[in-house]
């Protein structure tokens, strides 16, 4: 899809510097831009690219002055981060506005949907399901018995939504994910073997909740695993059975939550954090990368390390983590010195 100059400074209310009709079909990086691309100036590092850039369009901020001649068509807007953010807003809705049922598809009796469905092929409608309206569901999806779904939901291709979940509006599940499967629930028999509990909860997701790429929630023993409204989960994290994660908590990559831990609201949780089960964290909460939690957090905490304890004594801490080889050298010279005095040191 093409766009001129003069129609992408209608959508984002900036004036034209240059051809009006400079045409654009893809996105670039200024000191990347070819002939045909559209780009941005924001940061000041690189300003010298706005002069050799083979982009056909940039956007600048209205400040911007050239000191040389740019072949390139300025955009001139308030604040060019923003303005090509709000772009790339607009290309995405614009990129995966998909409607239509494509050829082998399966949806069961019951079926419920709105408007302007989107089903990719090879993609499987449980029973009694309910869609709501915009919803886009890729190829090789799979949707089981019982699910709803609000409106304006994405899910990607080869996502499985196991039956009983319940998904909000405006939510983005990525490829690979898996939202139900059962929890981690056995018991040990007089034999040493296990014997499975029975896993008969499922998944509740509220509305504006992103998940990301092979990420998975497991449904609960009884009642509701809960991710609330506004969270956001990066890609290969396990949430287990009865977990409750609170509103707008963003959790990064690699990250493991144990069975029945309730996790607070506003929190930040980094890349390979691992949180033990019957937990529960406060409310705005950071755990920074690799830490590793085994017992409750109160509200406003920041902290570090495995097992966790505050951040900056974990920062003070490391300065003599790292000099210990050092430290235990010195100690064992002293330690010499006072068992073996030398002559003449005792005055």
């Amino acid at each position: 899809m093409k766009f001129t100059a003069e129609q992408i400074a209608g959508i984002l209310e900036g004036k034209v510097v240059g051809n009006p009709n400079a045409e654009v079909f893809r996105l670039s990086k200024i000191e990347e831009g070819e002939e045909g691309s559209l780009t941005f100036l924001a940061n000041p590092k690189y300003i010298n690219y706005i002069y050799s850039t083979k982009a056909s369009v940039t956007i600048v901020n209205n400040s911007f002055v050239p000191e040389s001649e740019v072949t390139t068509t300025l955009i001139k807007v308030e604040d060019a981060y923003v303005s090509f953010s709000k772009l790339l807003q607009f290309y995405n809705q614009v990129k995966l506005n998909k409607s239509g049922i494509e050829p082998q598809t399966f949806i069961s009796e019951g079926t419920k949907y709105g408007e302007n469905l989107y089903l990719g092929s090879f993609s499987y409608i449980g029973q009694n399901v309910v869609l709501g309206d915009n919803v886009k569901i890729y190829p090789n999806s799979f949707i089981g018995d019982n699910v709803v779904i609000g409106d304006n939901v994405h899910i990607f291709a080869g996502a499985k939504i196991y039956s009983e979940t319940i998904i909000g509006n405006n939510c983005t599940i990525h490829s690979g994910t898996i939202i139900g499967a059962d929890g981690f629930g056995f018991a040990p028999n007089e034999d040493g073997e296990y014997n499975k509990v029975p896993q008969i909860g499922n998944v509740i997701i509220e509305d504006n909740v992103d998940i990301g790429a092979n990420t998975t929630i497991d449904r609960a023993t009884l009642g509701s695993t809960i991710i609330r409204r506004g969270v956001k989960l990066d890609n290969q994290i396990q949430i287990a059975h009865n977990v409750e994660i609170g509103k707008n908590t963003v959790i990064a990559a690699q990250t493991g939550v144990a069975g029945s831990t309730k996790i607070g609201e506003n929190c930040m949780i980094g890349g390979q954090v691992g949180i033990a089960g019957h937990l529960t964290i406060g409310n705005n909460v950071k755990l920074q990368a690799q830490s590793g939690v085994a017992r409750n957090i109160k509200d406003d905490e920041t902290l570090q390390g495995s097992p966790t304890f505050g951040y900056s004594d974990f920062s003070k801490s490391y300065v003599h983590f790292k000099n210990l080889p050092k430290i235990v050298a010195e100690l064992e010279e002293l330690k010499k010195q006072i068992i073996n005095p030398k002559n003449g040191n005792n005055g």
